[in-house]
């Protein structure tokens, strides 16, 4: 591999944008309530935030970053597998881990609206604005670019999900890729939380 050792540093400044806001925005929701309500502060920062730069700064269409519903019926047929595939496996942990269950037993009022609004940013800034923007610049290694920051972001959650985070992140990210949408990945980690909240409490 040849570094470019001595030569002048020349950077693309969407990915230098995306990569530095996305931090901050991190950052940002973790340290601070805005509104009162941290679900609305997760559709401002994760939703309205990376819109806003995509139409005003870049000057491009938010289809560009996922926000349409590309291949639908691609989608569909991935959101049901997604759920087919994942509800045996998201009973089985949420309802037999005590982990699982201390941290989520909260969370139980106001679904499934509350896992709504904390998700359809969360998505759209993943798996729209960061991934796509990465595609750009860095192919198919965006994938994995993209579920770095998403596994970060799971850090202080039970051990068990967050370990798997990086892998389901890449999954994520490959089904926006493939259907050209952050939709079907949002509605797929809808039902995710939603359900493992529901098994968790033992709600079923």
């Amino acid at each position: 591999m040849k570094y470019l050792l001595g030569e002048k540093l020349v950077f693309d400044w969407k990915i230098v944008t995306v990569t530095v806001v996305s931090t901050l925005l991190l950052m940002v929701d973790h340290y601070h309530i805005l509104t009162g309500f941290k679900y609305w502060d997760r559709v401002i920062l994760y939703l309205i935030v990376p819109l806003l730069i995509i139409v005003i700064l870049f000057r491009e269409n938010p289809k560009q970053y996922g926000f349409s519903l590309g291949d639908w019926k691609l989608g569909l047929t991935y959101t049901v597998l997604g759920i087919l595939f994942m509800a045996p496996i998201i009973y089985y942990l949420g309802s037999g881990d005590a982990s699982m269950k201390k941290y989520y037993e909260p969370y139980l009022h106001g679904l499934p609206w509350t896992t709504f609004l904390d998700l359809i940013g969360w998505e759209f800034f993943f798996r729209g604005w960061i991934l796509f923007t990465y595609l750009r610049k860095f192919g198919h290694d965006a994938l994995w670019l993209q579920a770095v920051p998403f596994a970060l972001a799971h850090v202080g959650k039970p051990e068990i999900e967050t370990l798997s985070t990086i892998f389901g992140g890449f999954a994520f990210g490959w089904v926006a890729w493939r259907t050209r949408s952050f939709v079907w990945p949002f509605l797929i980690h809808w039902f995710i939380a939603t359900f493992i909240i529901i098994a968790a409490a033992g709600a079923l």
